[in-house]
């Protein structure tokens, strides 16, 4: 293949495609590059598995240190399992792909795109989804591209395409965009509680630019003389279909159009006619058509099914505007919430039911040193202090499989959910907490990603989390057929696995703070997706307002068996002082008080533990530790060793002076030993400190009431 390079500029910021120089045996390879990032992304196709009914697409990205010049830690200096963000990157390239591809094509399609090297203003994810559309079309794989992302910031009043690191950190507006030809297929967004009709000109700024990268591709492949991949659907004998399409109609009408039917009861009576037309199939002559189709292949039965339920269901609301459960089309189900469900052990807890779906969702408040270290990464975030975790356990749609570690799946929506509600979170200087919260999916039936951004909303509050404003969410849907557009409000599982969008949309009474929005169909234009962020607004105020009635602001106080945080600045350069060699200060410190100490590179001390009295103790000693001492000062310290001439005492933690014998005693003294022994608490006064630093006390002069104060200080009597 000839080497081509093309460039592309937006706001003076270069997009380069390289091609024919890397990857020789892929399908297809291209080096996509921007200021010092480079992304490799390859696309590979290789025969089908038999017996599979679905598109079998694999999307890995890879991240290496050398990228940014690092040696990975550990023993092996290798990379060990991938961090968070390297799961999501394979999410955002996944999601606009999939819907491009020729549902019946059951060949393994591998999709993998891995960062070379990575500057510290320019990140590689939306390289990798143009790179990936790219690759695929370079491999002639069916494909209904081109397709491209951009990334768009909020600079002050103006949208940027493609903003750095610290661009996207100091504005309001985190939003990723991926276009067809048809529209857009994809976004995802974090914002900072922006108006909606902000939101939608984002999208459609970002939609007009990654046209432009549409464009550039199509000139590459004309350049290399490439042909897009096209190829025929299989031809199937229809002999089935006909068979289950008339037997199925009218008995799944009648079921759709049972509005009083629980999710688990409608379930029921549609796997009971398809068991039915089964067992009527199966009682036909072992030659007949319908028969063999159904051996030869046990699935072929229940995606007929499944596609005349879908068009059924569809119909249903495009004719009649209602929904398999009654609801008009922009109605949202029932809600409840629920707070302090668990006892106070737990630091906080929210219970949120949507219809059937159902999340509690727990709050752990940590200290500083709970917060997740990612200095190994290449991003330049360095440690998160909120985490969010969701987990979707089985029995939540009454199904039974093995409990793994969390899939892509959990992350992403655990990642949609946290970025929903930072925002909103106060300021690590005003509550210096690290939080956790887990989202536990107890039931699901549609949108429980959005079900654990309310959950965790109403658990932050319980936990006494000072939280700005609180956030709610809703899923939008959307049925297309033809010209035909209906958008549904909080879709249910049918809805989310028949229909075409899957628009999650979060955020507080002032503005938007997430979106997530995922399609099935090959793109939808901005006026559908205006449409759609419009609607879901009075869902979500809503929805919202259902969640104030449990708890309408953050309570007062932690919970009491929460850790009580101190704080203290110290000079940066007494932090070797209160640590002390090997640990030993500190660790003594922890010991004698039973707190948790942290101390930042700044100077800022965290001091934590459950009683208050225990961190406040602790904090006296490195106060006292850290402070100027003057000549005067009275302490209570501990005798450590004895020398002919006087005695050794630590009156503070690493901090010694000497008792002349003479100051031992207002009489004369013959021996050290006849007035101390080496463990002896003792009152002593600061009498001078001489010009090398070293400290000299006294036990004379000393007032009862300084001797009571220093005794109480020290926690001695």
């Amino acid at each position: 293949m000839n080497e081509i390079e093309k460039s592309i500029s937006f706001d003076g910021r270069d997009i380069r495609l390289s091609i024919g120089l890397y990857a020789p045996q892929a399908g297809g390879a291209v080096l996509i590059q921007s200021g010092d990032t480079s992304v490799l992304v390859t696309a590979t196709r290789s025969k089908g598995r038999e017996g599979i009914d679905f598109l079998p697409l694999l999307v890995d990205y890879e991240e290496r240190l050398y990228a940014a010049g690092k040696i990975p830690g550990g023993f092996l200096r290798r990379e060990g399992r991938p961090p968070e963000k390297v799961t999501l990157t394979s999410r955002l390239i996944d999601r606009p792909l999939r819907p491009l591809f020729p549902q019946w094509i059951r060949d393994d399609i591998q999709i993998v795109a891995t960062t070379l090297s990575m500057d510290e203003q320019v990140p590689p994810d939306v390289l990798a989804v143009t790179g990936a559309s790219m690759a695929v079309l370079l491999a002639q794989i069916p494909f209904k591209g081109p397709m491209a992302a951009v990334r768009v910031g909020l600079v002050g009043d103006d949208f940027i395409i493609n903003p750095t690191y610290k661009e996207v950190g100091s504005g309001d507006l985190d939003l990723v965009v991926a276009g067809s030809p048809d529209g857009v297929i994809m976004v995802e967004a974090g914002a900072n509680q922006l108006p909606e009709q902000d939101i939608i000109e984002a999208i459609d700024f970002g939609l007009e630019a990654a046209t432009d990268l549409i464009k550039a591709q199509r000139e590459i492949l004309e350049e290399l003389g490439i042909e897009p991949g096209v190829e025929e659907a299989p031809v199937t004998d229809e002999t089935l279909e006909v068979f289950v399409r008339d037997r199925a109609t009218d008995p799944i009408k009648k079921v759709l159009s049972q509005f009083d039917l629980d999710k688990t009861s409608r379930d029921k009576l549609l796997d009971e006619i398809q068991e039915s037309i089964k067992e009527e199939i199966l009682a036909l002559d072992e030659q007949a058509t319908e028969r063999v189709a159904i051996e030869e292949n046990s699935k072929a039965l229940a995606n007929i099914f499944k596609d005349v339920t879908k068009k059924l269901m569809r119909k249903q609301i495009v004719e009649d505007d209602i929904r398999v459960d009654g609801r008009k089309l922009d109605q949202v189900r029932p809600v409840t919430c629920r707070v302090g469900v668990l006892p106070k052990r737990v630091h906080g807890s929210g219970l949120f039911n949507r219809g059937l779906t159902q999340v509690l969702s727990l709050v752990t408040l940590g200290t500083p040193g709970d917060a997740q270290d990612l200095a190994d990464d290449l991003h330049p975030e360095d440690q998160k202090n909120y985490l969010h975790h969701y987990n979707f356990p089985p029995f939540s749609v009454g199904e039974t499989r093995p409990m793994r570690s969390p899939g892509r799946r959990e992350i992403g929506h655990g990642a949609l959910a946290e970025r929903a509600l930072i925002p909103v979170l106060p300021k690590q200087e005003d509550f210096p907490y690290v939080i956790r919260v887990v989202s536990e999916v107890l039931s699901s039936n549609g949108s429980t990603s959005m079900g654990s951004v309310c959950g965790s909303t109403l658990g932050l509050m319980d936990a006494g989390v000072p939280i700005l404003k609180p956030v709610s969410g809703a899923a939008m849907g959307l049925i297309k057929e033809g010209d035909e557009v209906r958008v549904l409000t909080d879709i249910q599982g049918i809805e989310d696995f028949l229909g075409d969008m899957d628009f999650k949309v979060a955020g507080t009474d002032t503005g938007i703070t997430a979106l997530q929005m995922d399609m099935k169909i090959s793109g939808l234009s901005i006026e559908t997706v205006a449409q759609a962020i419009q609607q879901a607004k009075p869902a979500r105020l809503h929805i919202l307002e259902k969640m104030l009635e449990a708890i309408d602001a953050p309570r007062s106080e932690q919970s009491p068996y929460a850790p009580r945080l101190l704080t203290l600045k110290i000079d940066p350069d007494l932090i070797g002082m209160v640590i002390g060699p090997g640990g030993k200060t500190i660790k003594g410190i922890t010991e004698e008080t039973g707190a948790k100490i942290d101390i930042e590179d700044d100077g800022t001390v965290t001091v934590s533990a459950v009683e208050a009295e225990k961190a406040q103790r602790a904090l006296e000693i490195i106060r006292n530790m850290t402070r100027k001492l003057s000549a005067g000062d009275v302490y209570s310290g501990r005798v450590t060793r004895i020398i002919p001439i006087g005695a050794f005492v630590e009156f503070l933690p690493g901090k010694e002076g000497m008792i002349h014998i003479s100051q031992l005693a207002d009489y004369r003294v013959g021996k050290v030993e006849d007035e101390l022994a080496v463990g002896d608490r003792v009152v002593v006064k600061i009498r001078d400190i001489d010009n090398k630093g070293r400290i000299n006390l006294t036990r004379l002069n000393i007032h009862p009431d300084e001797a009571a104060a220093a005794r109480a200080a020290a926690g001695s009597t």
